[in-house]
């Protein structure tokens, strides 16, 4: 499939097998624990003859791959029993060093050590974080309390996450052969992927397919238990008469396999353990009820059609000294249901245009931080809602013409002041729109260099007698692969692949922040420039000089942003040895995210369209979530920069 469809194939050689060896080794044990320095001496004779057993189709190096695995997984399953049956003491001088955490460890003793020494380090973040809660040292005897709890909990996490992979219903056997043909696809680029048909299915999902789940939210309640928060009405959650707001779950269990106790898992766990993907049949949940009585119920998942409305545009209005709008775009999504353009992203970013010009707004900001992208005919919709119609991207796939992107609808929705926020989490379709948009100096691009991915990629079953120009994206096969077979270019030739969309106006990060851009990731692709788009013109500069000068008096005057810019170096010190001494760990951090300013809190009030308003005061619970979101965009850093660069250099 690779061979046939890629952008950039790579041979079957022994480079490539090396890709794939470290891959899987990363994959299968990334934090160093399992494997031991003796496995990795049976198993490096492989390192580059894994393009002979592939071209072979022999097995010989994942059968010997899983059985070391499943060993060595079920003894460091003892090993945590053992660590967890005496409380850690924390005045003993003990580090864990670089060497440590980044080699494979020497015989079952080191693999013991280092379970032990990672364990305890979880346990002491945990005080440390309790006691900057707080703001007090515990005494000996909470301190101990909190010990023998933390510990629990750490050790029930690492237990879990080992019955996850012995009792995957597809094996040990499954995990690693999953895990392998992930990484053969992925050594070709970072977003080339091998699909099951479940991980597809997920996959569509987060692109704004109609997601195939339970039915239900969770949240932690006042004790830090994980709970059912809301069941989705139609759902198989709300459907199976079993489960109630309130609900505890304790224990999951999938068909022909142990429960795994989920009693302790946390938010962040919990979620993971149920978004893993299932191999076929129920899966049963065992719940507490309120009432402290325990019930078992039967769950599948199905496709829901209620709309989350988190995921979806939201409209605000900024009111300060002049009239901003603002709207936050999550994903550029779209529906493959029905792909006419009616419930994808760029239509939803119109009508909130239409509702906020309604409110006289003199400028408007478009948030896509934290936005991943996502479906690229939308972000060509969307960067016509600002401009007039003609070229805003170019693609190059294996062939050697260029193919332009076009916005064929005449006319803009929105031509007054503009900003788009951006970080290094904008990625893909954010990027284009940012790019485009930058080019025909039409939006003022604000924040930090995004992530650096300009390639295009499409899901095909496995089936290499597939055409690519009749292909109508409806093919079934027992797996998938995602290709990547375009890359993508701006309408001045340059890409963003790799290095990202540059700013007009820089704001550092988030101080606690460490943003992985393509540039880190493994395997990734360079892509050459080409020529300009030859009917690309574009409008008359912006005040980019006026906006840096605003934006300075904005950083200069913010605690937040004096701690952002040096965070860097405070990172650059952190990076060795950890101590796993309490009193260590109870010392200030450099380098944590401040409180957010007050300094410029009464900038602007933050408040919502007419027609939101409208439908806040008939749903109690959105119009609480819906006030809590208010306090956040008033105290959001990076909105106050962007209102205080609008109204003082680009609305009249």
């Amino acid at each position: 499939m690779v061979e046939k469809f890629h952008i950039q194939p790579r041979p079957l050689d022994d480079e490539l097998s090396t890709r794939v060896y470290m891959g899987l080794l990363k994959e299968l044990d990334g934090q160093h624990i399992f494997f031991l320095q003796e496995d990795i001496s049976r198993l490096v004779v492989w390192r580059q003859r894994l393009d002979d057993e592939i071209a072979g189709r022999q097995t010989n190096f994942l059968s010997l791959v899983t059985s070391i695995y499943k060993q060595r997984i079920l003894q460091a399953d003892t090993m945590v029993d053992h660590i967890g049956g005496k409380p850690f003491n924390f005045s003993v001088r003990e580090t864990l060093t670089v060497a440590e955490d980044s080699l494979w460890p020497s015989g079952l003793a080191g693999m013991h050590t280092k379970l032990y020494k990672l364990l305890k380090l979880s346990v002491l973040k945990g005080i440390s974080s309790r006691v900057a809660a707080s703001g007090e040292r515990p005494g000996k005897g909470a301190l101990d309390s909190l010990e023998m709890l933390l510990r629990k909990k750490a050790i029930g996490r690492v237990k879990r996450s080992i019955q996850r992979l012995l009792q995957n219903p597809a094996g040990i056997e499954g995990i690693v052969g999953t895990a392998f043909c992930q990484e053969l696809a992925t050594a070709y680029d970072p977003h080339t992927d091998y699909f099951p048909p479940e991980v597809k299915a997920a996959f569509e999902t987060e692109l704004g397919n109609k997601p195939v789940a339970f039915g239900f939210a969770l949240k932690e309640d006042d004790a830090g238990a994980v709970v059912i928060a809301r069941l989705i009405p139609g759902s198989p959650a709300f459907k199976s008469g079993g489960l109630n707001e309130g609900d505890k779950i304790i224990a999951i269990q999938w068909p022909d396999r142990e429960a795994i106790d989920v009693s302790s898992a946390g938010l962040s766990e919990m979620n993971r353990i149920l978004s893993t993907p299932l191999g076929s049949g129920n899966v049963v949940l065992t719940v507490r009820k309120t009432d402290g009585t325990q019930r078992q119920v039967s769950l599948y998942k199905a496709r829901l059609d209620t709309e989350d409305e988190e995921e979806k545009v939201q409209g605000f209005i900024l009111k300060g000294s002049k009239t901003v709008g603002y709207i936050t775009l999550p994903a550029f999504y779209e529906d493959w249901e029905d792909n006419k353009g009616v419930n994808g992203c760029a239509n939803d970013v119109a009508r909130e245009i239409i509702r906020l010009k309604k409110e006289n707004i003199g400028g408007l900001i478009l948030d896509l931080r934290y936005n991943g992208g996502g479906s690229m005919q939308e972000a060509i919709e969307l960067s016509g809602l600002f401009i007039d119609a003609g070229p805003v991207g170019q693609i190059k796939t294996r062939d050697e013409k260029v193919l332009t992107l076009k916005d064929v609808n005449r006319g803009t929705i929105y031509d007054g002041p503009l900003l788009i926020l951006v970080n290094g989490y904008s990625a893909s379709a954010s990027e284009m729109v940012a790019g485009t948009l930058q080019d025909y100096n039409r939006a003022l691009i604000v924040g930090s260099s995004t992530y650096g991915k300009a390639t295009a990629q499409i899901v095909l079953p496995m089936d290499t007698t597939i055409n690519l120009e009749n292909y109508d994206g409806h093919g079934e096969a027992g797996a998938y692969i995602k290709l990547t077979t375009e890359r993508l270019y701006r309408v001045n030739g340059t890409t963003a692949q790799f290095s990202g969309v540059k700013p007009d106006v820089v704001l550092p990060d988030p101080p606690s922040a460490r943003p992985r851009r393509e540039a880190d990731e493994r395997n990734a692709l360079v892509s050459p420039d080409i020529p300009a788009n030859k009917y690309y013109r574009p409008l008359s500069p912006l005040p980019v000089a006026d906006a840096r000068d605003a934006a300075r008096r904005v950083t200069d005057s913010s605690a937040y942003f004096r701690s952002a810019l040096t965070s860097a170096l405070v990172a650059g010190r952190k990076n060795g040895d950890v101590s796993l001494m309490l009193d260590d760990h109870l010392k200030p951090e450099e380098g944590d995210d401040p409180a957010l300013d007050t300094a410029g809190a009464d900038l602007f009030t933050v408040s919502n369209p007419a027609g939101q308003r409208q439908r806040l005061m008939t749903d109690h619970d959105l119009d609480k979530i819906n006030k809590a979101y208010l306090v956040g965009l008033q105290k959001d850093p990076y909105i106050k920069a962007s209102f205080s660069i609008l109204v003082s250099v680009m609305i009249k």
